[in-house]
């Protein structure tokens, strides 16, 4: 070994040194600090989003914003840990985006609580069996899950966050030779943001949608050990680890910049961040030009939505439910002014929750 060599490697033992020191000095404090809280609440969305917005302005390289992001989100994760190990609930089996954005979230320092379908993730947390539950709520390639939308209508649970996260499909086999496939299995979203992808690569093969990637994943390894049928499944690198599959292509999505977004739901509110988005449900009255007299308010007091999303009341036909996206927080002064205008304007208003945009 050469001097310098080892003079670096000298250099580097004695800045891991400090880090421990350090790292453990902050989880002390964090854990003195949550012996001071009164209101029994481990997870405060609005505090982490501020100590990440502050290391990445801060940051200066070369490590760069997304690894300052998953180092730090790594340490809070298990200073949180120190007070209790929160149970997080997402649509499974492992392996699937939704376990991604909730370790993307919550960090290693978490317990897992894998839910059959996304209506289970709902109930898991309100029932106080989950702290909190991430569930994908929309794609800009395929618009917005309708399930959870309907669930976020009748929910008690509040969103206290957002996850974004660049989706990068997969296709998995315990075959090697893509020629083989003539089955694959996905989520139908997935199989919807690899259609093009699919059609030149695969156009013979028969497409069936699951309950989840990870479970095409599961499905396929579990087939293919017991009868040898030439299927695959759209997943991710993590599935196929998981069920020591074959990646016989990669970044097979049609959209290179395909990201999903995923709500983090708990039976709290969350405090303001000073970077805040807030989510409603608006039913216009049933008149002429209602839902432009609904929004002005908005615009008057400089509020800027970001989404509007309709649904169906389900209630009488041709009638519809909108969900709404604005920036800022719902305790923010011209926010509540608008808010409280369009109340009086809107046959039923409810406020699903604000929280800290998300971090990229």
């Amino acid at each position: 070994m050469s001097e310098k060599l080892k003079q670096h490697r000298d250099k580097i033992d004695a800045i891991d040194e400090q880090i421990l020191k350090l790292v453990n000095e902050r989880a002390a404090l964090a854990r003195a600090i949550g012996g001071l809280k009164d209101d029994g609440v481990i997870y405060r969305p609005e505090r982490e989003a501020q100590v990440l917005r502050r290391l990445q302005a801060n940051n200066t390289g070369p490590l760069s914003s997304e690894a300052v992001n998953n180092i730090f989100r790594s340490v809070m994760s298990n200073c949180r840990a120190l007070e209790k190990e929160l149970a997080i609930a997402f649509l499974g089996p492992l392996g699937t985006y939704s376990e991604e954005a909730a370790l993307k979230q919550f960090g290693l320092g978490c317990g897992a609580v894998v839910c059959g379908s996304i209506d289970e993730v709902f109930r898991t947390v309100e029932a106080g069996q989950a702290d909190y539950g991430v569930v994908p709520v929309e794609n800009p390639t395929e618009g917005a899950i309708g399930l959870t939308l309907d669930l976020l209508l009748t929910s008690t649970l509040k969103i206290c966050g957002e996850v974004t996260l660049p989706i990068h499909h997969c296709l998995l086999s315990q075959q090697t030779d893509i020629n083989n496939i003539s089955h694959v299995f996905s989520h139908a979203q997935s199989l919807a943001q690899c259609h093009e992808w699919l059609h030149k690569t695969l156009p013979l093969a028969e497409l069936e949608a699951v309950t989840s990637n990870a479970r095409a994943a599961q499905m396929i390894h579990d087939l293919v050990s017991a009868d040898g049928t030439f299927a695959a499944a759209i997943a991710s690198k993590r599935a196929a680890e998981i069920f020591n599959l074959n990646i016989l292509a990669e970044n097979i999505e049609d959209d290179p910049k395909n990201t999903t977004r995923f709500l983090v739901l708990g039976r709290h509110a969350v405090a303001p961040s000073g970077a805040d988005k807030t989510s409603l449900v608006m039913v216009t009255k049933n008149k002429p030009g209602a839902m432009v007299e609904l929004l002005e308010p908005l615009s008057r007091h400089g509020v800027s939505m970001t989404k509007l999303e309709s649904r169906p009341s389900k209630q009488n036909l041709w009638d519809y439910i909108f969900f709404v996206d604005i920036e800022g927080h719902a305790s923010d002064e011209n926010v509540a002014a608008a808010l409280k205008e369009c109340e009086a304007r809107a046959s039923l208003i409810k406020v699903l929750g604000s929280y800290p945009v998300a971090i990229i």
